[in-house]
Formats: structure tokens, C-alpha cells, sequence
């Protein structure tokens, strides 16, 4: 008979080999959010290893030890604490745009934290000081970060929480940077999506008046697309129509009347440009929409007197 053992020898290796040909696909899987890893124990050592030098004053030490806790250990226990703990260490030490990534990747991760309200905001505001040129780039003191760079920010402090009122704020934000750096189609585009994915937000009035005014600047500083005129009215009276009783609703009616007074001049200098070409129809047609347009004034004088000599 047999040695028991001697049965067992072919199950365990089979069993070894069957662990082998897996272990790769394994260690390529992700950890599972929320669950302990087996390396609990070194995880939890390194954070008090971090503690300790945070608690001895060496900062510079202690942000080391918290990102490397929470790069290794994403799921232990102390990796929520560990990376915002980092996060505020690095605010602290002036470091506002590793700050704001790392508060971003705690955002990502730990939803479910209950410091996710205070990551929340912290990240908004060092967005909105970036926005404010109050946040350096890299190692240069005093060197603003691109528009990409901003913009970039700003989303990621809109998507953390789509429903919270720092997404519309972010989204206003990037509009007025857009705006800010003479960027109107970028611009236009930001206040517009404002306007539409957060309509009763605080800010929204605002954007959509704002995309009025960008396309009246537009038109002043020579773009050849008359039809900005046109599309700042539209922007306007949709101020008015939604937005009735803001605090813009004066300044929007004011803009509406002002530029019906260019469409007045525009019309007056096309039947002009007519009239000097020799086309008396198209020159009758424009004069006659400045008389509808202005029932008074000197352009509608010139257009009546100029309609009698094309008679």
C-alpha cells in the first residue's frame, strides 16, 4: 500500500502549477475599492510612519510618505486619509497645483468619504485662485498657468460633482477665461453649455448675457459676420425671456435698443453702397428699411430725401 503522501504529491502540484499559470492575470487585475488588502499591515505602518513625521513638523518628509502610502495601498484603510492629508500639506506649503491634483485624485477614488465636501472645496478654490493668476507654475514663481492648463482644472472641478453647485461655478469660469483671453467662439460655447446643463443655476443669467455681449464686441472690433449683431439681439431677448426679473434685465433691453440703432445704420450704409453702384432697386429696398426701422431722425431724413432722388 501506498503512502498516503504519495497520493497527495500529484493534487499539489497540480494545484501549484494552476497557481502559476494564473498569477499573472492576478497581479494585472485591480484591487477592489473598499475591500483590505492582505498588505494591511505594511500599509498601516507606513502610515504611521507618515503621522510621525507630519506630527515632528518635517513636512516635506510626511507628503512623501502619505503619496507613497496611498499610491501603493489605494484600498487600505488609511489611503483616503493619507491622500487628502497630503493634499492639505502641500496647500500649506504653497505647492497649490500638486494640491489641486491630489485632491483630485481623492475625489476620483473616495466618493464615498466623508471628507469628500471638504476636498470638494478646496479643489474649487484653487481653481478659481489659478483663474485669478494666484497660483504659480511649477518651480517659477509667479508664472501663470496656460489657458489649457486652467480650463483643464476647471473641468475637473465641473465633473467631480456634476450636481453640486461648484460645476456650474467652474463652467462660468471657464467661460471668462475663454473670454478673458479674447477667445469668443471658445467662449460663447462654455456660457452656452452653462446655460443649458444648469439653467437655474446662479450663474447662468450671467453667461447668457455674457454671450450677447462677446458677439456685440465681435461685431465692434470689424468681424466681417454681420449676423453677430443679429445673434446678440437672439442672446438678449432670451435674457428676457428666461430671466425677467434678474438683475441684467435693464442692461439687456438697453442692448437690444442700441443695437436696433446700428441695424439702422447698417441698413442705411447698404442702400448706399447701392446706390453708389448704380443699382436703384436694392438701394429703394435698404432706404425703405431704415424709414420702417426709424420712424425719426436724421438717418431717416437722409433715407426719405435719398428715396425722392431715385424716384
Amino acid at each position: 500500500m501506498m503512502p498516503s503522501h504519495t497520493f497527495l504529491l500529484p493534487v499539489l502540484c497540480s494545484a501549484a502549477c494552476l497557481l502559476i499559470s494564473c498569477g499573472s492575470d492576478v497581479d494585472d487585475a485591480p484591487p477592489l475599492i473598499g475591500t483590505v488588502q492582505a498588505s494591511s499591515g505594511p500599509a498601516a505602518a507606513l502610515y504611521q510612519k507618515a503621522q510621525a513625521s507630519d506630527q515632528a513638523g518635517d513636512a516635506k518628509k510626511a507628503i512623501k510618505l502619505y503619496k507613497k502610502n496611498a499610491d501603493l495601498y489605494p484600498t487600505s484603510h488609511d489611503a483616503p486619509s493619507a491622500r487628502l492629508r497630503q493634499a492639505q500639506l502641500l496647500e500649506q506649503r504653497g505647492e497649490q497645483v500638486e494640491a489641486f491634483d491630489a485632491y483630485s485624485d481623492f475625489l476620483q477614488r473616495y466618493q464615498g468619504s466623508s471628507f469628500y465636501s471638504q476636498a470638494l472645496a478646496r479643489q474649487s478654490a484653487i481653481a478659481k485662485a489659478a483663474t485669478q493668476g494666484n497660483v504659480k507654475s511649477g518651480f517659477i514663481f509667479g508664472s501663470k498657468l496656460d489657458t489649457g492648463k486652467l480650463v483643464g482644472m476647471l473641468e475637473k472641478v465641473r465633473d467631480s460633482a456634476p450636481q453640486a453647485n461648484t460645476a456650474p461655478a467652474a463652467q462660468f469660469q471657464i467661460g471668462e477665461v475663454y473670454q478673458s483671453k479674447g477667445k469668443a467662439p471658445e467662449a460663447i460655447a462654455a456660457f452656452r453649455k452653462l446655460t443649458l446643463d444648469w439653467p437655474d443655476s446662479q450663474q447662468a443669467p450671467e453667461g447668457q448675457y455674457r454671450i450677447g455681449v462677446i458677439l456685440v464686441e465681435e461685431a465692434k472690433r470689424g468681424n466681417q459676420d454681420m449676423g453677430n449683431l443679429d445673434r446678440a439681439r437672439e442672446a438678449f431677448e432670451d435674457y428676457l425671456s428666461r430671466y425677467p426679473g434678474r438683475s441684467r434685465a435693464n442692461d439687456a433691453r438697453q442692448q437690444i435698443a442700441a443695437l436696433g440703432s446700428q441695424d439702422v445704420q447698417r441698413s442705411y450704409d447698404v442702400a448706399e453702397f447701392y446706390r453708389r453702384k448704380g443699382d436703384s432697386e436694392s438701394a429703394r429696398f435698404y432706404y425703405r428699411e431704415v424709414l420702417k426701422k426709424h420712424g425719426s431722425g436724421p438717418l431717416h431724413d437722409k433715407a426719405q430725401m435719398a428715396l425722392q432722388s431715385l424716384q
